[in-house]
């Protein structure tokens, strides 16, 4: 199932990224009373993209990037769900709730930077390597549209932790 929207695995990555950058900033910004709303969004979206790259993006990337990017990416990932996990978990009113969604949004700007900025980057490398970014951008697309259904009709798990064990 093509998407005419994303040229390929990296464009819907890159959207991905800025989606999730504007929830941040709208969690900045907003008043206590829809914080919590857009907290979910932030938690949502991100479970779906850390699914979508841990199913189908990194295991296409295996053996053809520096496997210290991916082993990186995976522990940045775990972390970031644990706090996900817990965010989802608890409401504006608990003591650290603010603070936890700061360090999130500080932790996914990180990730981001590595994924995307330089040409030793996962995403330079990706693009240099010899691998279907149009075929992993259907695949992708087709599980996430999948993802998204489920997050509507009746929620998402929990993030599941693939690398650090809590």
């Amino acid at each position: 199932m093509a998407s005419e929207e994303f040229t390929d695995a990296i464009a819907l990555l890159k959207a991905d990224h800025r989606t999730v950058e504007e929830l941040f900033e709208k969690f900045e910004s907003a008043r206590s009373g829809s914080k919590q709303k857009i907290a979910q969004q932030i938690c949502d979206e991100l479970k779906i993209h850390t699914i979508i790259e841990e199913q189908i993006f990194y295991p296409a990337l295996e053996g053809k990037i520096e496997q210290d990017l991916l082993n990186e990416a995976y522990i940045e990932h775990d972390a970031a769900k644990i706090l996900v996990n817990d965010i989802a978990a608890s409401s504006p009113d608990d003591e650290f709730y603010e603070a936890k969604v700061k360090t999130l949004s500080e932790e996914i700007e990180h990730h981001v930077k590595e994924e995307e900025s330089g040409k030793d980057s996962m995403f330079a490398q990706a693009r240099k390597a010899e691998v279907d970014l149009v075929a992993l951008r259907d695949s992708m697309m087709a599980r996430k549209q999948e993802l998204m259904a489920q997050a509507k009709s009746g929620g998402l798990p929990p993030a599941e932790l693939k690398a650090v064990h809590a």
